[in-house]
This record gives C-alpha cells, structure tokens and sequence, in this order.
C-alpha cells in the first residue's frame, strides 16, 4: 500500500499550495480591489489587518482541516471499500466536520434565507472532492508527482477539464449567492470588498487552474 501513501502526500502538497496561493491572491486583491473614497486611508488598513489575521489563524487553520477530513475520508473508503453504500455513510459522516471547518460557512449567517443554498454547495463540493481523491488515492502506476497522477487517472484532458468545470461551478455558483444578497455574511466592515475579491480571486483562481490543466496534458 506504499503508492497510497505516496498518493496522499501528492495530493496533500498540491492542496496547500493552492491553499497559499488563494490567501496570498487575496490579500493582493484587497490592495486593488478596495476603494472607499477619502476614507481610503483609514479604511483599508483596517480591513487588511483584518485579512491578515483571518487568513494567517482561521483560514489557514480550516483549510487544513478540510483538506485533512477529505484525505483521510478517502483512506477510510479504500479501506472499507469504495461501495455506494460505503461511499455515503463516510461522507456523511465526515460532511459536518467539513462544514464546520468552511471559511464561507464561518463567515455566514446560518440564519439566512440562502444558507441552506449555500451548504448544500459545500456538501457537493465535498463530495465532489471525494470521488477524485479516492481515484487519485488508489493509482498503483509509477508516478512521481500530481501531474502524473492527474494524468493516469483522467487519461483524456478532456475528462480532467470537465471534472475541473464541475468543481468550479459549484464555487462560482456560491459566490453568486452572496453577491445576490451580500447580508448573508456575517462581516461588519468591508463587506462589498469581500464580495468583490471573491468575484475577482475565483476568475483568476479559474483562469490559473485552466492553464495548470492545460501545463499538464500539453507539455508531457
């Protein structure tokens, strides 16, 4: 079982570079996002700390979380076997603890209206991620890195860009729940930035993954 391990620490690298990549993308952006007049100088100092400090504790610290829930949920299904019935039960099992641990369920409130929508996104989204990472987990081929992974188990770059699609519909359809309503966050300062920086932090985030994909099945 030396390739599961081999796997997981592939898989794991690659989510925590992405996981720095996302925060140190944020805090770019409140930089040209952000304009609040005259107040400007009063007002972005504020809100930069504050990112600075949400991302270098709680987001960072969740995501970690999440990206370990998702991994060891995917050894839990190759141990026990990945039947449907084995499949639901770990991912119901593990979804609250995911959930728990979502940067966007945080900084909601679960009081509104669209909460529900947006969990139900999350959930998706989690087992999204589950069905990929017990394929990934389970490549027994000679790989020496994600790429190679991604490659063995979608063969064609077609089936790696529709799985990608998938993944990203469902977080630019959560963005557009909190831009239809931005009340359902539960920050008290910046709210319109935070909404502008998810909208711009996803295009590029898309446009990054889409060349990466691109990287990997054009330069073998």
């Amino acid at each position: 079982m030396d390739h599961i391990e081999r796997n997981y620490n592939f898989i794991q690298k690659r989510m925590i570079d992405q996981m720095e990549d996302s925060i140190t993308l944020g805090r770019k952006l409140i930089e040209t996002e952000l304009d609040a007049g005259v107040l400007n100088f009063i007002i972005k100092p504020i809100i930069k700390t504050f990112y600075d400090l949400w991302a270098r504790q709680d987001a960072r610290s969740n995501t970690l979380k999440q990206i370990k829930i998702s991994l060891d949920a995917g050894l839990d299904m190759l141990k026990d076997g990945a039947s449907d019935e084995n499949f639901n039960r770990i991912a119901e099992e593990n979804f609250p603890k995911y959930l728990e641990a979502d940067q966007t369920s945080i900084m909601a409130n679960h009081e509104h209206k669209n909460y529900s929508r947006l969990k139900n996104l999350t959930k998706e989204t989690f087992i999204n991620y589950l069905k990929e990472i017990i394929k990934l987990l389970n490549v027994e081929d000679d790989v020496e890195n994600y790429g190679d992974l991604c490659r063995v188990v979608f063969q064609l770059k077609e089936l790696a860009e529709e799985n990608l699609m998938k993944q990203l519909s469902f977080t630019e359809e959560a963005i557009k729940i909190i831009e239809e309503d931005p009340s359902i966050l539960k920050v008290l300062v910046g709210k319109k930035t935070l909404v502008k920086v998810l909208r711009r932090g996803f295009e590029i985030t898309k446009a990054e993954f889409i060349k990466g994909l691109n990287d990997t099945y054009d330069k073998k």
